[in-house]
């Protein structure tokens, strides 16, 4: 191997990367929270899936916690992007909790369309991954014997036989790809199944997957960076590879070390919708090569703030 071949050849970077228009919001709202209030400010579960963003917010005087059991009286608690259970709001509001509600619009989208159906008569079924915060907090706005959480053909399989008409929602972080065959099934097992006006997958999760999809016909190898929580930021892995390019996740960009195998590769670079560009930069940095960027369209969404002009801690009598 001569010189040459001892360094990445080119990077490749994706325009379409990084922060969504909902993790923008979120990140805004706990920054207007601590430029008013001060710390410590608490936010339920991480406000974004990226471990980065939480420690510079805890270094901050931020607390995250898991539940608002940990809140003690008189505080103000943010709820992450991703949304919340109604048990939450409930809980906030008879402990007179200051709440900031930082749930992606997107989200809420999906959760209104939940309700309206199910107060149509029809039983929703929730496409999303079990466990996931975002699928937690959707599902719990619906009575549970009228929502189905299916992750897979196979779970379409074992959904009851005898419903009149169903309503199809989607976790936000998954792409028209991941979705098409587990409704394509829905669509022969049940006769009436309606879907959302316009779909409910985010605009940024199904531009970032298609940017990595254009990204493997131009690298021999890519790199997404992101936290291995972040939903969107390992799908992003696996469609790279579903493209036919090898690709792997980078969490921490500061401790990575450029592989041997990259040696003399053209490189693509990506991030998930809650990774910081500061840690693209990073990456790009260490890779140390001529950077082409991989021009696609244009996003041009945003999301307006809520009113927090008159934000204030709860007194307490």
């Amino acid at each position: 191997m001569n010189s040459n071949e001892k360094i990445v050849k080119k990077v490749v970077l994706a325009s379409l990367r990084g922060f969504c228009a909902g993790v923008i919001r979120a990140i805004d709202i706990v920054d207007l929270a601590l430029e008013k209030l001060g710390p410590p400010i608490y936010v339920r579960h991480e406000i974004v899936h990226n471990e980065h963003v939480k420690k510079d917010f805890e270094l901050r005087g931020v607390t995250f916690v898991d539940e608002l059991s940990e809140v003690p009286d008189g505080h103000c608690v943010v709820l992450s992007a991703h949304g919340s259970e109604v048990r939450v709001f409930e809980e906030a509001k008879n402990r007179n909790l200051a709440i900031i509600d930082a749930t992606c619009p997107l989200v809420i989208k999906v959760h209104m369309e939940m309700i309206n159906a199910w107060k149509k008569g029809y039983k929703v079924v929730y496409i999303g991954h079990k466990g996931h915060q975002e699928v937690v907090g959707a599902m719990s706005h619906v009575p549970s014997n009228s929502c189905f959480l299916v992750g897979s053909v196979s779970d379409v399989e074992d959904l009851p036989p005898n419903i009149e008409k169903i309503f199809i929602s989607t976790q936000t972080t998954l792409s028209v790809d991941d979705t098409k065959e587990i409704i394509s099934a829905l669509k022969k097992k049940y006769k009436e199944v309606s879907l959302p006006g316009a779909q409910d997958i985010c605009y940024a999760t199904q531009n970032r997957q298609d940017a990595v999809k254009e990204l493997a016909k131009a690298t021999d190898y890519i790199l997404i960076i992101g936290s291995k929580n972040s939903s969107n930021s390992c799908r992003l892995v696996e469609v790279a590879k579903l493209a036919g390019t090898d690709a792997e996740l980078v969490p921490d960009p500061y401790s990575y070390t450029v592989p041997e195998y990259l040696y003399g590769k053209v490189v693509g670079v990506s991030s998930g919708a809650s990774a910081p560009e500061v840690l693209v930069e990073t990456l790009v940095n260490k890779l140390g090569a001529p950077v082409e960027m991989l021009q696609l369209k244009e996003e041009n969404v945003s999301f307006k703030l809520p009113d927090m002009n008159n934000l204030k801690r709860p007194t307490f009598v």
